[in-house]
């Protein structure tokens, strides 16, 4: 899921509060409303779903559909099946009699063909396929050329036939055929897209199901079901190859600042301690300290103090391969900035060591454990991260960390009610731990927006005004409050409650994305939503959910060509493989549409 947006990376489930606010959304039932245009009704509008790209909801990967919720609105067909042949391509009576009946010599060359397609449909109804198939053929060639609504319903009877035999590349034949002869054939595109499936031709495959969903109006949960299988494929695919040659990005340094910040108990995000600076430094203001032994472990925090974060794996790997008395530190240190540049393979044998050195301080070994556990979730296997947060918990059951880090994780597998009693925990151990109270008004928002617990929203609202008001400096508080504000529309208070945190923290590129897309929910400013987006790219260019959140609204404007540039540029900026999954998955919807435009004409509504 993407940087500076909600799923915390593989770092840390929590390596910002600010992440929790896609969480957030995500929780939100995506449901079509029940009338109301866009931003009305209970359902979530095309803004709020563009909160929510990439998180588990329905149509997960499919950003191509945002727009079509206004179609859902108005009711779907479900998903319903495209089984049977029909009997024509418009609508209008059948046609003449049977072929061996009466008056047989006077009947036109397309009664007759209308005849042995009606003979067919009998067979089709019986199972007898084959015979069904020499029906369909005979009035393919008994067909006038130019009839080609009819002919295109002989082709396409043909090909539900040949799919009943499981014979796929006869079925995309025919399905091309009927759709040359009328290239607006929902059943044929439809069909023809199925036997691109089983013959693994993806590409085609979503181009076909694009043009069945814009033509069905996003109507029809199956055509968009398939849609979204194909995207993720496309998209999962892709990124094994990209993501395995891609270059080390080190993040920056505000996400990384952010990400450490999450930690209360991390010994190697501390600064240097005044034993391990030199004397003569140690009171320079403005400076650097030098540390005072040759270390490449000390000379890595440093680096750190410095914001010199590109320095920080190559020290690490001095003081590891002197085996020095900081080898543990320096291990959790060059791993963790291994996760950070979205080198998950890298990082694993470091953490796994640290976990396994029994004599290295505890708080060590924990926070290890928590990496580890989050790079497990990110790798999308909860079993292996639940038990390497328990195993934290049980070796340094006071690590108020563990159980901060480990709620993030109940939330996400959707245990809401343990996520309370983790961040509780947390809160008993450290009180003034500002992030994990507002994570716990987020939890307890959750399990009353979602009906997991009777209790009232406002009870929620009621723990977001305590959290800013006890603590009126903590950015997040006021983050997810917003969120939960524009979840109740109460779009003014939401836009206040970004302001705050702007004022906070000021170079912070993820609120600006956040309250502009508020804009467009709140007021449809589309320039003023384009225009703190931008603001966002402007502080951070390393932001990828910046570029992605403009891609999808690109999408929504019908600028599909600078959709994907800005989806290839958060590619580029992807910290690891599943979140480069997603925004492939993007990247091909847009794509798809622009070669459904160009074949056939069809574009969705725009903005």
């Amino acid at each position: 899921l993407p940087a500076c947006s909600g799923f915390p990376l593989i770092p840390s489930l929590a390596s910002s509060g600010r992440r929790c606010e896609r969480v957030m959304a995500a929780s939100k039932p995506v449901e079509p409303a029940t009338g109301g245009g866009s931003g009305s009704g209970s359902g979530l509008s095309r803004w709020q779903l563009a909160l929510v790209l990439g998180a588990p909801i329905l149509l997960g990967a499919g950003a191509l559909y945002l727009w079509g919720r206004r179609a859902a609105r108005r009711g779907g067909k479900g998903a319903s099946e495209r089984k049977t042949p029909e009997g024509r391509a418009s609508p209008g009576p059948c046609g003449g009699g049977q072929p061996d009946g009466p008056g047989h010599e006077e009947m036109s060359p397309l009664d007759r063909a209308q005849a042995a397609k009606n003979k067919g449909n009998k067979y089709f109804k019986a199972g007898k396929y084959e015979q069904a198939i020499q029906c369909y053929t005979e009035a393919i060639s008994l067909c006038p050329p130019e009839k080609n609504l009819d002919l295109s319903t002989f082709y396409q009877n043909r090909a539900a036939a040949y799919e009943q035999l499981q014979k796929w590349t006869e079925v995309a034949q025919d399905c091309t055929k009927a759709v040359e002869l009328n290239p607006k054939y929902v059943k044929a595109l439809f069909r023809r897209a199925k036997a691109h499936e089983k013959l693994d031709n993806k590409k085609e495959c979503l181009e076909d199901v694009t043009a069945v969903c814009i033509l069905e109006a996003f109507q029809n949960q199956q055509s968009m079901l398939l849609a979204d299988k194909v995207l993720k494929q496309l998209g999962r695919e892709k990124a094994k190859e990209k993501y395995k040659n891609r270059e080390p990005l080190m993040p920056s340094p505000q996400f990384i600042k952010s990400y450490f910040s999450s930690f209360t108990d991390d010994i190697i995000s501390q600064p240097l301690l005044k034993g391990e600076k030199s004397d003569e430094d140690k009171d320079k203001e403005g400076e650097a300290s030098e540390v005072k032994e040759n270390s490449g472990y000390l000379r890595a925090k440093q680096y750190m103090e410095e914001e010199n974060y590109d320095k920080i794996i190559s020290e690490t790997t001095k003081e590891i391969e002197a085996k020095g008395k900081y080898m543990a530190e320096a291990l959790l240190l060059r791993a963790t900035f291994y996760l950070l540049i979205g080198n998950a393979n890298a990082a694993k044998p470091d953490l796994d060591q640290v976990i396994s050195m029994k004599d290295a301080n505890v708080k060590l070994r924990a926070n290890a454990l928590i990496k580890r556990g989050s790079m497990y979730m990110q790798q999308q296997q909860p079993a292996l991260s639940t038990k390497d947060f328990n195993m934290a918990a049980d070796i340094d059951p006071l690590n108020a960390d563990v159980y901060h880090h480990r709620g993030q994780l109940k939330i996400l597998l959707d245990q809401i009610e343990e996520a309370v009693e983790d961040f509780n925990e947390c809160i008993r151990l450290r009180p003034d731990s500002a992030l994990a109270q507002a994570q716990k008004c987020f939890a307890l928002y959750r399990q009353a927006y979602t009906g997991i617990n009777p209790m009232p929203v406002q009870v929620a609202v009621d723990c977001f005004e305590d959290v800013i008001k006890k603590f009126p400096k903590c950015a997040e508080g006021y983050a997810l409050y917003a969120q939960a504000l524009t979840d109740q529309q109460q779009f003014g208070k939401a836009d206040e409650m970004y302001d705050k945190c702007i004022d906070l923290e000021p170079d912070n590129a993820t609120t600006y994305v956040h309250k502009g897309l508020l804009q467009l929910q709140w007021k449809q400013d589309l320039d003023k939503g384009l225009e703190l987006i931008s603001k966002a790219i402007e502080i951070d260019n390393k932001c990828d959910f910046a570029y992605e959140t403009m891609g999808t609204i690109e999408v929504q404007r019908g600028n599909l060509d600078k959709a994907i540039e800005m989806f290839n540029k958060a590619i580029n900026l992807a910290k690891s493989e599943m979140e480069m999954a997603h925004l492939y998955s993007l990247c091909d919807a847009a794509y798809a549409q622009t070669e459904v435009a160009k074949k056939y004409g069809l574009k969705p509504p725009t903005l």
